[in-house]
């Protein structure tokens, strides 16, 4: 018998574009033979589910359903392709937990703490041959001071909202004048700004999943952007970045780095699939963290489809697996 599916999009963010193209790639590839597949829109207006011949239909919140023609549609897991809040912070993570209705992603903890870069580098700090630059996480109208900001780190910096995504609102400083200008574009994202020492090295981001009780690590990708580096621009801008999949790592690098994501994925209790982005050092080869990303982009372009057909995986096999395995 075929299992009842929510594939949930949208968000109450300025990534709910992302979400919306996630969605449709996961729809376009679950395997319908085994999944009858609900998509809800969720957003500042509501949470609906839109059949394409009839109007929309309120989800019913009190226990995530629906009433389509008088038959009330509960669902056996929820497939979350939603970036950004609420769907990445943990909060609809906390809501089915309640409900006690399965999900594709980490769990509600797992979700609310890596969406903050500070706290989740103080986590993974200690695991071996994971390095991490070194940074200050600043609040606003905290009181921190600039100046001995500017003498504890060395130039040039990295200036970041500590809990935005998609590198909106981020910096490279390269002249310690143009600190101020770099914290005050931060904060008008976040009220946390993460300040860190620049690395240079060269970008990789790595798929990692769960599936039949083992850890699985995707083929990397190597992003050389053409911009000074991975911002907004950079991303979603055709042709502005080159990604190279599987990224060229020599065999002790490969191993090296499996284990540490492996290590990661543990360390942080993760579910589903993430995506970890990281520098391996020009000078050294050191791995050096940058984030974790708990619901990565499913669009036709993003790493993890490109990283999955790379392993030689459908991509309906992969969902396939992600919903077994949330559904034990």
């Amino acid at each position: 018998m075929k299992k009842t599916i929510a594939l949930l999009t949208g968000g109450t963010t300025g990534e709910w574009v992302v979400s919306v193209k996630s969605a449709a790639t996961i729809a376009q590839h679950m395997d319908t033979d085994l999944y009858e597949v609900y998509k809800i829109m969720l957003n500042d207006k509501g949470w609906f589910y839109e059949p394409a011949d009839s109007v929309k239909i309120e989800v019913d919140k009190n226990d995530f359903s629906i009433l389509l023609q008088g038959r009330k549609i509960k669902f056996d897991g929820v497939f979350i392709a939603i970036h950004g809040s609420p769907g990445e912070d943990g909060k609809l993570q906390g809501y089915f937990d309640m409900l006690n209705i399965r999900y594709t992603t980490c769990d509600a903890l797992t979700s609310s703490i890596t969406m903050n870069k500070g706290y989740t580098k103080a986590i993974v700090n200690g695991i071996e041959n994971l390095k991490i630059a070194k940074s200050v996480q600043i609040f606003k109208n905290g009181n921190y001071d600039i100046a001995k900001i500017k003498s504890d780190l060395k130039l040039p910096y990295f200036v970041k909202p500590n809990s935005g995504g998609s590198s909106i609102g981020m910096s490279k400083v390269k002249h310690a004048d143009d600190l101020e200008a770099a914290v005050d574009k931060a904060f008008k994202e976040d009220n946390q700004v993460l300040i860190e020492e620049f690395v240079s090295g060269r970008e990789f981001s790595i798929g990692v999943f769960k599936a039949k009780g083992e850890i699985i690590v995707l083929p990397t990708t190597e992003v050389i952007p053409a911009n000074e580096f991975f911002d907004f621009e950079a991303k979603y801008t055709p042709g502005a970045t080159k990604e190279i999949t599987p990224g060229a790592m020599s065999e002790e690098e490969f191993a090296r780095v499996h284990q540490i994501v492996k290590d990661i994925y543990m360390k942080l209790n993760c579910r589903g699939v993430v995506r970890i982005d990281y520098f391996l050092e020009h000078e050294t080869s050191n791995f050096y963290f940058i984030e974790i990303n708990t619901i990565p982009g499913q669009t036709a372009t993003s790493f993890i489809p490109q990283q999955v057909a790379a392993m030689g995986l459908t991509l309906g096999q992969f969902y396939t697996d992600l919903i077994t395995e949330t559904l034990g």
